[in-house]
Protein backbone atom coordinates (compact mmCIF):
# COMPACT_ATOMS: atom_id res chain seq x y z
CA UNK A 1 0.00 0.00 0.00
CA UNK A 2 1.21 3.31 -1.04
CA UNK A 3 1.99 5.86 1.51
CA UNK A 4 -0.18 8.98 2.20
CA UNK A 5 -0.12 12.46 2.16
CA UNK A 6 1.88 13.35 5.49
CA UNK A 7 1.23 16.55 7.57
CA UNK A 8 4.80 17.84 5.67
CA UNK A 9 2.56 17.70 2.47
CA UNK A 10 -0.43 19.72 3.80
CA UNK A 11 1.60 22.60 5.30
CA UNK A 12 3.92 22.62 2.07
CA UNK A 13 0.50 22.70 0.09
CA UNK A 14 -0.64 25.71 2.24
CA UNK A 15 2.35 27.48 3.45
CA UNK A 16 1.78 27.14 6.34
CA UNK A 17 4.01 25.34 9.38
CA UNK A 18 3.30 21.67 10.29
CA UNK A 19 2.25 23.13 14.04
CA UNK A 20 -0.24 25.27 12.46
CA UNK A 21 -1.32 21.84 10.61
CA UNK A 22 -1.69 20.43 13.92
CA UNK A 23 -3.65 22.99 15.70
CA UNK A 24 -5.87 22.85 12.77
CA UNK A 25 -7.41 19.50 13.68
CA UNK A 26 -6.48 19.45 17.31
CA UNK A 27 -7.61 23.07 18.48
CA UNK A 28 -9.14 24.57 15.44
CA UNK A 29 -10.48 27.67 17.52
CA UNK A 30 -6.09 28.74 17.98
CA UNK A 31 -6.31 28.85 14.17
CA UNK A 32 -7.60 32.16 12.26
CA UNK A 33 -10.49 31.14 10.55
CA UNK A 34 -8.76 31.76 6.82
CA UNK A 35 -6.10 29.88 7.64
CA UNK A 36 -7.97 27.10 8.87
CA UNK A 37 -9.84 27.10 5.44
CA UNK A 38 -6.51 26.53 3.75
CA UNK A 39 -5.31 24.31 5.45
CA UNK A 40 -8.62 22.24 5.34
CA UNK A 41 -9.00 22.54 1.51
CA UNK A 42 -5.19 21.26 1.04
CA UNK A 43 -6.51 18.26 3.50
CA UNK A 44 -8.84 17.60 1.33
CA UNK A 45 -7.06 17.92 -1.68
CA UNK A 46 -4.41 15.47 -0.91
CA UNK A 47 -6.36 13.19 0.92
CA UNK A 48 -4.99 13.58 4.17
CA UNK A 49 -5.91 12.23 7.35
CA UNK A 50 -4.48 12.90 10.85
CA UNK A 51 -2.52 9.85 12.18
CA UNK A 52 -3.97 9.94 16.12
CA UNK A 53 -0.61 6.73 16.74
CA UNK A 54 1.97 9.82 14.97
CA UNK A 55 0.36 12.08 16.89
CA UNK A 56 0.65 9.96 20.42
CA UNK A 57 4.16 8.86 19.19
CA UNK A 58 5.18 12.51 19.53
CA UNK A 59 3.65 13.55 22.40
CA UNK A 60 4.30 9.69 24.22
CA UNK A 61 1.18 9.17 24.83
CA UNK A 62 -1.67 7.50 22.55
CA UNK A 63 -4.47 9.87 22.71
CA UNK A 64 -7.26 7.63 23.78
CA UNK A 65 -8.95 6.44 27.23
CA UNK A 66 -10.71 3.76 28.19
CA UNK A 67 -14.02 2.35 30.36
CA UNK A 68 -14.32 -1.07 31.21
CA UNK A 69 -18.31 -1.44 32.47
CA UNK A 70 -20.49 -4.09 33.81
CA UNK A 71 -21.14 -6.80 31.92
CA UNK A 72 -25.27 -5.53 31.44
CA UNK A 73 -24.32 -2.10 29.59
CA UNK A 74 -24.34 -4.67 26.63
CA UNK A 75 -27.62 -5.46 25.03
CA UNK A 76 -29.22 -8.27 26.49
CA UNK A 77 -31.26 -9.76 23.12
CA UNK A 78 -27.84 -9.68 20.80
CA UNK A 79 -27.09 -12.77 21.71
CA UNK A 80 -30.78 -14.01 20.70
CA UNK A 81 -30.34 -11.69 17.34
CA UNK A 82 -27.54 -13.68 16.88
CA UNK A 83 -29.18 -16.98 17.20
CA UNK A 84 -31.57 -15.91 14.59
CA UNK A 85 -34.68 -15.91 17.17
CA UNK A 86 -37.68 -13.73 17.03
CA UNK A 87 -37.00 -10.54 19.36
CA UNK A 88 -39.97 -9.46 21.48
CA UNK A 89 -41.55 -6.21 20.96
CA UNK A 90 -40.35 -4.39 24.01
CA UNK A 91 -43.29 -1.84 23.94
CA UNK A 92 -45.88 -4.98 23.78
CA UNK A 93 -45.94 -4.86 27.38
CA UNK A 94 -47.59 -2.75 29.84
CA UNK A 95 -44.89 -2.99 32.43
CA UNK A 96 -41.12 -1.90 32.95
CA UNK A 97 -39.88 -5.50 33.06
CA UNK A 98 -36.21 -6.50 33.48
CA UNK A 99 -35.26 -6.47 29.84
CA UNK A 100 -37.72 -3.42 28.98
CA UNK A 101 -35.37 -1.15 31.06
CA UNK A 102 -32.97 -1.39 28.24
CA UNK A 103 -35.27 1.14 26.53
CA UNK A 104 -34.00 3.79 28.68
CA UNK A 105 -30.28 4.32 29.68
CA UNK A 106 -29.09 2.62 33.07
CA UNK A 107 -26.99 3.94 35.47
CA UNK A 108 -23.72 2.57 33.65
CA UNK A 109 -25.50 4.50 29.98
CA UNK A 110 -25.49 7.56 31.58
CA UNK A 111 -22.04 7.84 33.38
CA UNK A 112 -20.50 6.49 30.11
CA UNK A 113 -22.67 9.53 28.29
CA UNK A 114 -20.80 11.80 30.29
CA UNK A 115 -17.06 10.10 29.74
CA UNK A 116 -17.74 10.31 25.59
CA UNK A 117 -18.93 13.97 26.09
CA UNK A 118 -15.53 14.81 28.01
CA UNK A 119 -13.47 12.77 25.89
CA UNK A 120 -14.99 14.42 23.27
CA UNK A 121 -14.64 18.27 24.44
CA UNK A 122 -11.04 17.38 25.40
CA UNK A 123 -9.80 15.49 21.83
CA UNK A 124 -9.30 12.23 23.54
CA UNK A 125 -10.47 8.92 21.84
CA UNK A 126 -12.36 6.20 23.80
CA UNK A 127 -12.21 2.47 24.08
CA UNK A 128 -15.33 0.94 25.79
CA UNK A 129 -15.47 -2.42 26.83
CA UNK A 130 -17.03 -4.84 28.88
CA UNK A 131 -17.23 -8.74 30.08
CA UNK A 132 -18.34 -11.47 32.34
CA UNK A 133 -16.46 -13.37 34.83
CA UNK A 134 -15.24 -15.46 31.84
CA UNK A 135 -12.83 -13.25 30.04
CA UNK A 136 -13.47 -9.43 31.89
CA UNK A 137 -9.74 -9.66 32.66
CA UNK A 138 -8.81 -10.24 28.93
CA UNK A 139 -10.88 -7.35 27.79
CA UNK A 140 -9.63 -4.75 30.05
CA UNK A 141 -5.91 -5.84 29.90
CA UNK A 142 -6.77 -5.91 26.00
CA UNK A 143 -8.31 -2.29 26.37
CA UNK A 144 -5.28 -1.10 29.43
CA UNK A 145 -2.97 -1.70 26.36
CA UNK A 146 -4.35 0.45 23.88
CA UNK A 147 -4.84 3.87 26.11
CA UNK A 148 -3.19 6.56 28.44
CA UNK A 149 -5.53 5.89 31.14
CA UNK A 150 -8.42 3.53 32.32
CA UNK A 151 -11.94 4.65 34.25
CA UNK A 152 -13.34 1.13 35.90
CA UNK A 153 -16.65 0.54 37.85
CA UNK A 154 -16.21 -1.34 41.15
CA UNK A 155 -15.85 -4.75 41.48
CA UNK A 156 -15.83 -5.28 37.95
CA UNK A 157 -12.58 -6.47 37.80
CA UNK A 158 -10.61 -8.42 40.43
CA UNK A 159 -8.79 -5.81 42.82
CA UNK A 160 -5.15 -7.18 42.05
CA UNK A 161 -5.66 -7.07 38.51
CA UNK A 162 -6.56 -3.45 38.61
CA UNK A 163 -3.37 -2.99 41.25
CA UNK A 164 -1.28 -4.64 38.51
CA UNK A 165 -2.73 -2.10 35.18
CA UNK A 166 -2.64 0.56 37.70
CA UNK A 167 1.40 0.33 38.06
CA UNK A 168 1.77 1.11 34.30
CA UNK A 169 -1.17 3.71 33.21
CA UNK A 170 -3.72 5.89 35.67
CA UNK A 171 -6.87 4.14 36.43
CA UNK A 172 -10.07 5.96 38.28
CA UNK A 173 -12.64 4.21 39.90
CA UNK A 174 -16.43 4.91 39.79
CA UNK A 175 -17.60 4.71 43.31
CA UNK A 176 -15.32 4.24 46.62
CA UNK A 177 -13.35 1.07 46.62
CA UNK A 178 -12.22 0.01 50.07
CA UNK A 179 -9.60 -2.45 48.30
CA UNK A 180 -7.84 0.22 46.35
CA UNK A 181 -7.49 3.04 48.45
CA UNK A 182 -4.45 4.03 46.35
CA UNK A 183 -6.45 4.98 43.44
CA UNK A 184 -8.24 7.96 42.14
CA UNK A 185 -12.34 7.73 42.33
CA UNK A 186 -15.53 9.68 41.92
CA UNK A 187 -18.87 8.71 43.81
CA UNK A 188 -21.56 10.52 45.61
CA UNK A 189 -22.74 11.33 48.74
CA UNK A 190 -24.33 8.17 49.38
CA UNK A 191 -25.07 8.35 53.21
CA UNK A 192 -26.87 11.74 52.86
CA UNK A 193 -29.02 10.44 50.45
CA UNK A 194 -30.36 7.81 51.81
CA UNK A 195 -31.15 9.69 54.71
CA UNK A 196 -32.98 12.31 53.03
CA UNK A 197 -34.77 9.89 51.63
CA UNK A 198 -35.49 7.95 54.95
CA UNK A 199 -36.34 11.26 57.04
CA UNK A 200 -38.77 11.71 54.20
CA UNK A 201 -40.68 8.84 54.51
CA UNK A 202 -40.07 9.18 58.16
CA UNK A 203 -41.35 12.89 58.73
CA UNK A 204 -43.55 13.57 55.75
CA UNK A 205 -45.78 10.43 55.43
CA UNK A 206 -45.33 9.26 59.16
CA UNK A 207 -43.77 5.53 58.09
CA UNK A 208 -42.09 3.28 60.70
CA UNK A 209 -42.16 0.07 59.32
CA UNK A 210 -39.02 0.52 56.64
CA UNK A 211 -37.09 -1.90 54.89
CA UNK A 212 -34.17 -1.77 52.79
CA UNK A 213 -33.77 -4.19 49.24
CA UNK A 214 -31.02 -4.56 46.94
CA UNK A 215 -29.87 -7.02 44.71
CA UNK A 216 -26.33 -7.04 43.72
CA UNK A 217 -23.59 -5.87 46.00
CA UNK A 218 -21.53 -2.70 45.60
CA UNK A 219 -19.74 -0.42 47.90
CA UNK A 220 -22.45 2.36 47.23
CA UNK A 221 -25.08 -0.05 47.95
CA UNK A 222 -23.22 -0.73 51.35
CA UNK A 223 -22.89 2.42 52.19
CA UNK A 224 -26.58 3.68 51.50
CA UNK A 225 -27.54 0.64 53.76
CA UNK A 226 -25.38 1.41 56.86
CA UNK A 227 -26.86 5.40 56.05
CA UNK A 228 -30.88 3.27 56.44
CA UNK A 229 -29.68 1.71 59.50
CA UNK A 230 -28.24 4.39 61.22
CA UNK A 231 -31.33 6.97 60.10
CA UNK A 232 -33.61 4.55 61.65
CA UNK A 233 -31.66 4.27 64.90
CA UNK A 234 -31.51 7.91 65.01
CA UNK A 235 -35.37 7.90 65.38
CA UNK A 236 -35.11 5.01 67.89
CA UNK A 237 -36.28 2.45 64.96
CA UNK A 238 -35.47 -0.79 63.63
CA UNK A 239 -35.86 -2.21 59.99
CA UNK A 240 -38.93 -4.12 59.44
CA UNK A 241 -38.43 -7.37 57.92
CA UNK A 242 -35.23 -6.98 58.44
CA UNK A 243 -32.86 -5.95 55.34
CA UNK A 244 -33.02 -8.27 51.77
CA UNK A 245 -29.30 -6.88 50.88
CA UNK A 246 -27.65 -8.28 48.81
CA UNK A 247 -30.61 -10.41 47.04
CA UNK A 248 -27.78 -11.38 44.26
CA UNK A 249 -30.19 -11.04 41.17
CA UNK A 250 -33.16 -9.53 39.67
CA UNK A 251 -34.50 -12.31 40.53
CA UNK A 252 -33.71 -13.06 44.25
CA UNK A 253 -35.11 -9.40 44.64
CA UNK A 254 -38.96 -10.64 43.05
CA UNK A 255 -38.35 -14.01 45.51
CA UNK A 256 -38.20 -11.44 48.54
CA UNK A 257 -41.42 -9.47 46.97
CA UNK A 258 -43.25 -12.38 46.37
CA UNK A 259 -42.62 -14.16 50.02
CA UNK A 260 -43.72 -10.16 51.75
CA UNK A 261 -46.95 -10.75 49.69
CA UNK A 262 -47.53 -14.33 50.54
CA UNK A 263 -47.09 -13.80 54.16
CA UNK A 264 -49.01 -10.68 54.06
CA UNK A 265 -45.80 -8.65 55.58
CA UNK A 266 -45.18 -5.76 53.74
CA UNK A 267 -43.99 -3.27 55.42
CA UNK A 268 -44.43 0.49 54.41
CA UNK A 269 -42.12 1.20 52.22
CA UNK A 270 -39.48 -0.90 50.62
CA UNK A 271 -36.59 1.58 50.41
CA UNK A 272 -34.03 0.37 47.40
CA UNK A 273 -30.90 0.03 46.80
CA UNK A 274 -30.47 1.08 43.26
CA UNK A 275 -33.53 2.79 40.75
CA UNK A 276 -32.96 -0.75 38.85
CA UNK A 277 -33.88 -2.50 42.09
CA UNK A 278 -37.34 -0.36 42.75
CA UNK A 279 -38.70 -0.70 39.15
CA UNK A 280 -37.90 -4.90 39.99
CA UNK A 281 -39.73 -4.31 42.78
CA UNK A 282 -42.77 -2.51 41.30
CA UNK A 283 -42.80 -5.00 38.73
CA UNK A 284 -43.27 -7.82 41.47
CA UNK A 285 -45.63 -5.96 43.20
CA UNK A 286 -47.83 -5.29 40.39
CA UNK A 287 -48.08 -8.89 39.80
CA UNK A 288 -48.82 -9.89 43.11
CA UNK A 289 -51.92 -7.00 43.02
CA UNK A 290 -50.01 -4.99 45.16
CA UNK A 291 -51.26 -1.11 44.67
CA UNK A 292 -48.47 1.31 45.52
CA UNK A 293 -48.51 3.68 47.46
CA UNK A 294 -51.71 2.86 48.56
CA UNK A 295 -50.83 -0.37 50.11
CA UNK A 296 -46.41 0.14 50.22
CA UNK A 297 -44.71 2.48 49.30
CA UNK A 298 -41.32 2.62 46.74
CA UNK A 299 -38.23 4.07 46.40
CA UNK A 300 -35.24 4.08 44.28
CA UNK A 301 -31.19 5.72 44.07
CA UNK A 302 -29.68 6.76 40.73
CA UNK A 303 -32.52 9.09 38.85
CA UNK A 304 -32.40 6.78 35.80
CA UNK A 305 -34.89 7.86 33.20
CA UNK A 306 -36.87 4.96 33.69
CA UNK A 307 -38.04 6.07 37.16
CA UNK A 308 -39.65 9.03 35.19
CA UNK A 309 -42.33 7.29 33.02
CA UNK A 310 -43.05 4.18 35.43
CA UNK A 311 -46.62 4.41 36.82
CA UNK A 312 -46.36 5.33 39.40
CA UNK A 313 -43.09 7.56 38.56
CA UNK A 314 -40.35 6.52 41.08
CA UNK A 315 -39.24 8.75 43.79
CA UNK A 316 -35.77 8.43 44.43
CA UNK A 317 -32.41 10.24 44.49
CA UNK A 318 -30.59 11.79 41.64
CA UNK A 319 -26.70 11.01 40.98
CA UNK A 320 -25.41 13.74 38.66
CA UNK A 321 -24.55 10.64 36.45
CA UNK A 322 -23.02 12.88 33.40
CA UNK A 323 -21.02 14.85 35.68
CA UNK A 324 -19.45 11.91 37.09
CA UNK A 325 -18.52 10.38 34.18
CA UNK A 326 -16.74 14.17 32.50
CA UNK A 327 -15.17 14.33 36.18
CA UNK A 328 -13.69 10.62 35.35
CA UNK A 329 -12.04 12.45 32.45
CA UNK A 330 -10.82 15.24 34.13
CA UNK A 331 -9.09 12.98 36.88
CA UNK A 332 -6.94 10.60 34.37
CA UNK A 333 -5.83 13.70 32.02
CA UNK A 334 -4.74 15.30 35.65
CA UNK A 335 -2.98 12.06 36.54
CA UNK A 336 -1.19 11.97 33.48
CA UNK A 337 -0.55 15.03 33.96
CA UNK A 338 0.53 14.91 37.44
CA UNK A 339 1.81 11.46 38.54
CA UNK A 340 2.99 12.55 41.62
CA UNK A 341 -0.17 13.66 42.99
CA UNK A 342 -1.86 11.92 46.29
CA UNK A 343 -4.96 10.23 45.03
CA UNK A 344 -7.73 12.32 44.40
CA UNK A 345 -11.57 11.46 46.29
CA UNK A 346 -14.31 13.58 44.49
CA UNK A 347 -17.61 13.07 46.28
CA UNK A 348 -20.79 14.55 44.08
CA UNK A 349 -23.72 15.93 45.76
CA UNK A 350 -27.03 14.54 45.07
CA UNK A 351 -30.53 15.55 45.42
CA UNK A 352 -34.00 13.67 46.48
CA UNK A 353 -36.27 13.64 43.71
CA UNK A 354 -40.13 12.70 45.33
CA UNK A 355 -42.66 11.35 43.32
CA UNK A 356 -45.65 9.24 43.28
CA UNK A 357 -44.09 6.06 44.69
CA UNK A 358 -43.82 7.23 47.84
CA UNK A 359 -47.42 8.95 48.07
CA UNK A 360 -46.13 12.16 46.81
CA UNK A 361 -47.60 13.97 43.84
CA UNK A 362 -45.19 13.85 40.65
CA UNK A 363 -42.38 15.89 40.28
Amino acid sequence: MAKGPTVYHVAERAGVSIATVSFTFRQPEKVKASTREAVLAAAEALGYVPSASARGLARGRTGALGLFAYDYLLDPAHGRREEGLADPDPLSTESLGNEDLRLFPLYVDEVQRGVELECWRRGQALFVGGGNPENNEAVLSDIAGRVDGLAVFPRSVPSEVLARIARRIPVVEVSESELNRDLDHVTVDNASGIRAMTEHLLSEHGMTRLMFLGGMPSSDNDQRLRAFLGTLHDSGLSPANESKYPCGSDEGIAEVVASLCNDGNLPDAIVCATDQDALMVLDSLAAAGISVPTEVAVTGFDGIAAGRVVRPSLTTVRQPMEQMGRTLVRLLLERLDHPEKPPAAVRLPIRLVVRESCGCKAG
